[in-house]
């Protein structure tokens, strides 16, 4: 198959593609040049691996077969220093969340101590008002009673003016004048 008959079938299926070379060329492949200089590394395992998990080589747990193998010790070196940074970064990253935690309740506690003040407040003033509104009950009765009886001592007086002014002596009938008519003169005048 020629370079010719590759374009055409790319150009019907765009989904599978194939790309034949005619030519060969003319550098050397750094891939391949990579592959061809990877050495071949000593063995971690001295024997054949007895340990399942990473903490049994850590804890060195016996196995049960009678097969025993021994470890690089810079390897677990390096496994512990390695295992050493985890748990640190681990441990930064639980502080810091802590932290953030630690500020966010100083907060909220904040706001709850605020929101409770003004609850208090709000709680203080409705109390004043209830206790100011049962009271007006009360005025309303005896603000009756009193204009009861202030139109009743009104009419007395109107009736009592009335009388002097008609039948009293003379020198208080003209000095007197009934209610009704001496108000009338002071919204005139």
């Amino acid at each position: 198959m020629g370079s010719a008959e590759s374009t055409l079938l790319s150009s019907l299926k765009s989904a599978d593609e194939i790309t034949t070379v005619s030519e060969r060329p003319e550098g050397v492949d750094p891939i391949l040049e990579r592959l061809k200089s990877l050495k071949i590394a000593t063995p971690i395992l001295t024997s054949p691996p007895t340990e399942s998990s990473l903490t049994d080589i850590l804890v060195r747990k016996p196995s049960s077969s009678s097969v025993s193998g021994t470890l690089n010790p810079t390897v677990l070196l390096e496994l512990f220093s390695m295992y050493r940074d985890w748990q640190e970064q681990k441990a930064q990253k639980i502080s810091k969340k802590q932290e953030e935690i630690e500020n966010k309740i100083e907060v909220v506690d904040a706001l709850a101590i605020k929101l409770l003040q003004r609850f208090n407040y709000s709680v203080s003033a409705m109390k004043t008002a209830s206790n100011h509104l049962s009271e007006v009950h009360a005025l309303q009765v005896e603000i009756g009673e009193l204009k009861g009886r202030l139109t009743e001592v009104i009419s007395n007086c109107d009736t009592l003016c009335r009388r002097i002014a008609q039948e009293g002596p003379e020198p208080l009938r003209s000095s007197i004048k009934p209610f009704a008519v001496a108000t009338g003169e002071l919204e005139t005048s």
